[in-house]
């Protein structure tokens, strides 16, 4: 496999939300793998934008930038393709080259990311 990022991190709540995922998305843990590859290269590495991807803002916090990730293709849900419903909350540090998974939901079980969460992992 080719090393993209220097580092690709989880944190310890993202596994939590990943872990009751998998259980009804078994392709998950793969699909995460294809989604970091291209996904997150094009975006970060090639800066190639399909609006797949977008800046959390309202945080009150300026550094790291959020991420939410709307496109994600999850071969479970068949036929829906990168419209899947599964989102993904994350942080890419430039200066590092190191993306942290924060957190995996699916939009039908929730609507929105967890702020709170993302609040108490990078509030200064």
């Amino acid at each position: 496999m080719v090393k993209i990022f220097n580092a690709v991190c989880r944190i310890p709540e993202f596994e939590n939300d990943l872990k009751k995922l998998l259980k009804r998305f078994k392709t998950l843990e793969d699909d995460l793998k294809i989604f970091i590859e291209k996904q997150l290269t094009l975006y970060h590495k090639l800066k190639i934008d399909n609006q797949g991807i977008f800046r959390i803002t309202g945080l009150s916090i300026e550094s790291p930038i959020i991420y939410k990730a709307k496109k994600f293709a999850c071969r479970s849900l068949k036929g829906k393709g990168a419209q899947s419903g599964i989102r993904i909350i994350y942080t890419y540090f430039e200066e590092k080259d190191k993306i942290e998974l924060i957190e995996i939901y699916y939009k039908g079980d929730k609507e929105n990311e967890d702020r709170e969460r993302i609040l108490k992992h990078y509030k200064k």
